[in-house]
């Protein structure tokens, strides 16, 4: 039995392009079914988390992060009495748009988008489950539900607040990272069918959200740890790591390291489930909701962290920021791969006969320099990593640095 305020599989409002229902699948069972076997999925197997994909096996790549995320979803999603399906789907399509090389390829397309509407890899996931997805005879994209699209939209928080016109804008009030003019790929989507987007999301893609938060928290201090940027004596002087190792210290002295690693940090996972569990119920609790409509209405997010937790968490975060996102040796990594990224867009922009034959259709379709820029944005985004290394080689005619093989 799913709670009230729940989305309810047969109270969807439907796709863009009407389809019959199956006859064994709720429909978010389908939009879970269809991003598992698009292109876009596939494709985050050779995509950067953190660590460039040749750098080593044991390290996320931004397919085994989604898998985690997905998990956590449906863990929280499942004890709150919500619809574990749809935050599946949610949090398996949150990264369908990131480029190669994580956030770093981002910060390149964003700024080599900036004349032509910006890039947001949220946004860049819409465009890729409503357009880029070419496959079925009847539809472009994969027709996801509205509810999914939503999420996939909203799970961060809303992204518009209504002006005093009543037109929509970005601002403090919304989704931090959307302050400015909306991203052309949400924008288009959002003309096509109204998300809300002045609204929180579901229940289910707030729990898509925080699974997102809980994973990276949790796995970039095992991916940390095996690249020897810190050490398990740097994470005891932090809260929530440190009485982690204290625990499994006390009950386990003498513990093998990578077993003490692992014994550590589980529990700091099992904190965080835990305390986003708790607090999603008090609020619950209080609140007592009875729709998914009250949950978008109610102003904030009923999914989030205690306060407590969220500084201590903060505390680890600046520390991964310091120590691991930023460290030399990434920071090397990182010059390299937006040197890429900033060879390989303009390059197509001015030459796109480049792009393979597939892509040709859209590039004549094209009307303007901006509407070819972003057909080249959806292509260079689509990339893998090694794709774009072995493309820049071939393109641009320089040996592929060392630090990258």
């Amino acid at each position: 039995m799913l709670a009230p305020y729940a989305c309810q599989p047969d109270a969807s409002r439907g796709r863009l392009w009407p389809e019959g229902l199956s006859s064994f699948r709720s429909p978010f069972q389908r939009d879970r079914d269809r991003i598992i076997h698009s292109s876009a999925f596939r494709r985050l197997k050779h995509k950067t988390q953190v660590f460039v994909e040749h750098e080593g096996d044991y390290y996320r790549t931004r397919l085994t992060h989604t898998i985690e995320v997905a998990q956590v979803a449906r863990t929280i999603a499942g004890v709150l009495g919500l619809n574990t399906d749809l935050a599946e789907a949610v949090a398996l399509a949150h990264d369908l748009g990131h480029t190669p090389f994580g956030h770093t390829g981002e910060d390149a397309m964003e700024r080599l988008m900036a004349p032509y509407g910006g890039f947001d890899h949220n946004a860049q996931a819409l465009r890729i489950v409503t357009k880029l997805e070419r496959h079925y005879a009847d539809f472009d994209g994969l027709n996801l539900s509205w509810e999914t699209l939503e999420g996939i939209a909203k799970h961060n928080g809303p992204v518009v607040r209504a002006s005093p016109d009543g037109a929509p804008v970005t601002g403090p009030d919304a989704d931090a990272t959307h302050e400015g003019p909306l991203p052309y790929a949400l924008a288009e989507v959002n003309a096509q069918w109204d998300l809300e987007l002045d609204t929180h999301a579901s229940a289910e893609a707030q729990v898509a959200a925080i699974a997102d938060d809980v994973a990276y928290s949790h796995h970039d201090l095992h991916d940390g740890l095996r690249s020897g940027l810190f050490t398990e004596d740097d994470l005891m002087e932090l809260p929530v790591t440190g009485p982690a190792f204290e625990e499994v210290d006390r009950l386990y002295p003498g513990l093998e390291r990578m077993r003490r690693r692992h014994e550590a940090l589980r529990r700091v996972f099992g904190r965080m489930v835990e305390d986003v569990i708790a607090v999603a119920q008090n609020r619950l609790a209080a609140a007592q909701p009875k729709s998914v409509e009250e949950i978008r209405h109610m102003g904030t997010t009923i999914i989030r962290f205690s306060k407590p937790l969220y500084q201590d968490l903060k505390a680890v975060r600046g520390f991964l920021f310091h120590r691991m996102y930023r460290a030399p040796s990434v920071m090397e990594v990182r010059a390299e791969v937006t040197r890429m990224v900033d060879d390989l867009f303009p390059l197509f922009l001015r030459d796109p006969t480049l792009l393979p034959p597939e892509w040709q259709a859209d590039v004549q379709a094209a009307t303007s320099e901006t509407e070819l820029a972003r057909t080249v944005a959806d292509y260079v985004a689509g990339m893998t990593d090694r794709f774009a290394i072995q493309e820049h080689q071939r393109l641009c005619g320089s040996p592929t640095p060392a630090i990258l093989r």
